[in-house]
């Protein structure tokens, strides 16, 4: 026990030892993987319960290898069987266990996002749905936003004819999946959540079985996240919980930061225990970091610190345009990579996808190699998706997504004719695409003898050896080789063949089903390729969990950080200040801000203010730079520079606080016509400058700012 504990801080050992239920609040950089694969370690040691004995809930299938792997290092135990993994990862599992009790075939079918949007447009094609009047796309949202909050069909609320319409696609939808022994992502979690909640004996049983409850990142715990595991924890047992509110940048995916507090007062937790010592970031980083979260109100509450050093000022670049930018970063990435740095150590944050292109323009044009962080997925590539179908009806032949996708690849000569007709034989005699092949005749006979021989073929194989002789028998091995740049294609396939064979040797099921719920649930990750040196480059988003020496946060500019879009929600700007604060608590060592003038995005020339949170971090953090000669440009042309390294920059401040206007963005004010409203942004500048207001019932004005007649409201 002593070797567990002695390195611990004084925080980290009270959460660790933690008596019952808690909930920490775990700083970013502040080791919360650390103290929460710890407490694992401790409560097994102390024989407070078994390996068997407690479920850990993480948000991804990495965070989820990584804590078992530091478990085996920490104690001479066979992980194998514990029940530690993702929501979704979990449900899929008491599902397969329990699937007579929740209503699903053994080997029922989990339907990734692409693969629920065809199964979303075979119901609109079957009901005769005009998809220009209601976007499958919708329709699919519409389906998951529903079940995530742990509704049904028949619960659902409509208030007019196209909401009726909605609903009724969300019935047919599940009535078709139900036919087909498939389950989508989201339905995962809430047929789990029926399970137990309908099933008082299977509750209780695992109730009793699990004796402690731990739970990762738990301030993007959705609704219905939330409920599922109140239902799991008995009155016996403890919920340990670890997150930071904080750093709750998904309420767009349905996470809820106020589950929290809810959790602190529905189990009589008095206080969180606080983790706030940083062993990531210098103190000029963090201090930043603590000053512009501090805006945000209703935090539970901490301030990070660190002994390691104040480090550099935080650099501030004001450029005349986004291509200036991109250049400041080309420059300062080259020299920091001069001074020591690889490229892989330095990123460049985003808040909107569409300003990557100036930056990958500059890189390339520098010759600096980059890679956009969150590429295609390997699990999500053509020729994957197409090697899992064929695998999917090799296990279950009543697959229909897995039919339609390759029935036809490689071509075989059944055109959209000879598939309507299946379709339309299917749905009249109420059975799978398959099982109308079967009798369909000569057009279809090939297919299906093709599905039966791999069938027959892979019987009692190793599963590498499956996915190896079925991606060669259905042909798509030759026919990617026969492609004219089909060499990555063909690699791909392969690497299939080489995860199959890892999960077989790591799975405690190394079964074909097994393994393909494994790849479907496994779609939506994704690493960073590992040894390459390469600029990363990525949306504030993607960022979140990493952590680089040097962090360039580009954009800073009102209505694109924070964005525009945060003005129309409740908890928008808070949410935008949590995200800036994920930002700028990814950099270790040296941090950039920059921003510019105006910017050319979607096509159009946008001019904005610096962004309110640059104004929130204290100045005596900050060396700001603008080039001698910047100044807002007539057109978008760049203005050309010979050296734009920082040094050879005027490093006189930057205004950062626009002392001459009248108003500042995000203050209330009034119009003598059209009553209150909220001062969204500035344009031009001199006796042309004007000013945006955002009035609650007629939407956005812009006035001339010398004839505006606006007043401020306290």
């Amino acid at each position: 026990m002593t070797d567990l504990l002695s390195t611990l801080n004084p925080d980290q050992l009270a959460a660790v030892t933690a008596p019952a239920s808690a909930l920490v609040l775990a700083g970013a950089g502040s080791g919360k993987t650390r103290v929460l694969t710890t407490r694992i370690a401790w409560l097994i040691q102390t024989n407070q319960v078994s390996p068997m004995g407690l479920m850990a809930v993480t948000f991804t299938n990495k965070a989820a290898k990584e804590m078992l792997t530091r478990l085996t290092s920490m104690l001479p135990i066979n992980t194998r069987g514990m029940w530690v993994g993702t929501f979704h990862g979990l449900c899929n599992r008491l599902l397969r266990t329990h699937h007579r009790e929740a209503g699903l075939p053994q080997l029922f079918t989990i339907l990734d996002s692409s693969d629920q949007l065809s199964a979303v447009k075979r119901v609109l094609r079957g009901l005769n749905v005009d998809t220009e009047k209601y976007d499958p796309r919708k329709v699919q949202s519409f389906i998951n936003q529903n079940k995530e909050a742990g509704l049904r069909a028949d619960k659902v609320e409509a208030w007019d004819p196209f909401s009726r319409h909605l609903v009724e696609y969300y019935a047919e939808y599940d009535r078709q999946l139900n036919r087909e022994g498939a389950v989508d992502f989201a339905e995962l979690l809430l047929r789990a959540y029926e399970l137990l909640s309908r099933n008082a004996m299977l509750r209780e049983h695992y109730q009793e079985r699990f004796r402690h409850i731990l739970v990762d990142e738990f301030q993007d715990t959705s609704r219905l996240q939330y409920l599922w595991l109140k239902l799991l924890k008995g009155e016996e047992s403890a919920l340990f919980a670890v997150g930071d509110d904080d750093q709750s940048i998904y309420a767009f995916r349905g996470a809820n930061v106020g589950n929290m507090s809810l959790l602190m007062e529905e189990l009589g937790i008095a206080a969180p225990i606080k983790l706030t010592r940083n062993y990531r970031s210098v103190s000029v980083i963090l201090d930043a970091a603590n000053a512009v979260i501090s805006h945000n109100e209703g935090r539970l509450g901490k301030d990070l610190w660190t002994d390691v050093g104040k480090g550099e000022l935080i650099r501030h670049f004001q450029a005349a345009d986004d291509n200036e930018e991109a250049r400041f970063l080309v420059e300062e990435i080259q020299q920091r990579r001069r001074d020591g740095d690889a490229y892989i150590d330095q990123a460049v944050l985003y808040r909107s996808n569409a300003q990557s292109r100036s930056i990958e323009h500059a890189l390339f044009t520098a010759g600096i190699p980059y890679r956009v962080y969150g590429g295609l997925r390997f699990f999500e590539r053509a020729e994957i998706k197409h090697a899992l179908a064929y695998l999917r009806l090799a296990a279950f032949q009543e697959d229909d997504n897995a039919f339609l996708r390759v029935v036809n690849f490689p071509a075989r000569g059944i055109g959209a004719r000879g598939m309507d007709a299946l379709d339309s034989e299917a749905r009249a005699a109420g059975v799978s695409l398959w099982a109308a092949a079967c009798k369909a005749g000569k057009k279809f006979a090939p297919f299906v003898a093709l599905i039966e021989g791999m069938k027959s073929e892979i019987v009692g194989l190793p599963l590498m050896e499956q996915v190896e002789h079925v991606v060669a028998r259905s042909g798509l091995l030759e026919f990617y080789q026969n492609e004219k740049d089909g060499e990555d294609r063909v690699e791909n396939l392969n690497e299939l063949a080489n995860a199959a064979a890892g999960f077989a040797a790591e799975g405690d099921e190394p079964t074909l089903e097994a393994f393909l719920g494994h790849a479907a649930l496994e779609a939506g990750e994704h690493a960073a390729a590992q040894g390459q040196d390469a600029v990363q480059l990525m949306s504030v988003h993607s960022a979140k969990g990493l952590e680089f020496q040097t962090v360039f946060i580009t954009g800073l500019e009102e209505g694109l950080f924070p964005h525009d879009n945060s003005r129309n929600e409740a908890d928008g700007l808070e949410e935008e200040r949590r995200l800036m604060y994920v930002a700028i608590t990814r950099a270790r060592r040296q941090l950039y801000l920059t921003h510019a003038q105006q910017r050319m995005l979607h096509g159009q020339i946008r001019f904005n203010l610096p962004s309110q949170f640059l104004q929130e971090i204290p100045e005596n953090l900050v060396r700001s730079f603008s080039f001698r000669t910047a100044k807002p440009a007539p057109a978008p042309a760049p203005v050309r520079v010979a050296n734009t390294r920082a040094e050879n920059y005027h490093p006189r401040p930057v205004p950062r606080r626009e002392a001459s206007l009248p108003f500042k963005v995000g203050s209330r004010v009034n119009h003598p016509k059209y009553g209150e409203g909220v001062v969204a942004a500035y344009q031009g500048q001199g006796a042309d400058s004007e000013i945006k207001v955002i009035f609650p019932k007629i939407g956005d004005k812009w006035f001339i700012l010398e004839y505006a007649r606006l007043s401020a409201l306290a």
